[in-house]
């Protein structure tokens, strides 16, 4: 196993780790007993994993991308924000509410569900999937993980609503530029 595949595979294996703690935590600040040394240590794991990608992109390059390298790399980015979604739409991290609205969570879904299913509408239409990345996804994730980020860290006094508006709107243009590149993907030749 190529060492970027050893160190997503780290990555992936400290996500369960990171949900448990982020739980307990919240669960601790409704309970009116917040245990912050569970928060730091959430975050932490948060941003190790998070961060990961660039380290294991570096390894990539430098050792050789890999097949299976492919498919952990993404799979892990995107275990890590649906976890991370799902847990801080449930339990509040702050003792004013703070949350990650529901319907943010079932846009970002919605988005990720939409691209997969349209990369495999193009591969039984006989096809070749071109994968392009773009700025606006980028953008969109990372407008995404600062959201996450605002409301783990509690960046008091805003509200984490400026930061999920701001990653919303990238999350729809994004989506828009990916429908643009599958209808080009589905045109005859």
């Amino acid at each position: 196993m190529s060492p970027a595949n050893i160190f997503t595979s780290i990555r992936l294996l400290l996500i369960p780790v990171f949900a448990v703690t982020a739980w307990n935590y919240g669960i601790s600040v409704e309970s009116g007993h917040a245990h912050e040394p569970l928060r730091y240590l959430a975050v932490t794991l948060f941003l190790i994993i998070a961060a990961g990608d660039a380290v294991d992109g570096y390894l990539a390059r430098k050792f050789g991308k890999t097949r299976l390298g492919a498919m952990l790399d993404p799979l892990a980015d995107k275990v890590l924000m649906l976890v991370s979604l799902v847990i801080l739409s449930q339990v509040r991290w702050g003792a004013d509410g703070w949350i990650i609205p529901v319907w943010f969570v079932v846009m970002v879904v919605l988005r990720d569900v939409s691209i997969s299913l349209g990369c495999l509408f193009i591969i039984w239409s006989g096809k070749k999937l071109e994968v392009n990345t773009n700025w606006m996804g980028k953008a969109s994730t990372a407008a995404q993980l600062i959201t996450l980020g605002w409301v783990m860290l509690k960046i008091i006094p805003l509200t984490p609503l400026i930061p999920t508006v701001v990653a919303a709107t990238l999350t729809l243009w994004s989506s828009w530029f990916y429908v643009r590149e599958a209808w080009r993907q589905l045109q005859p030749e």
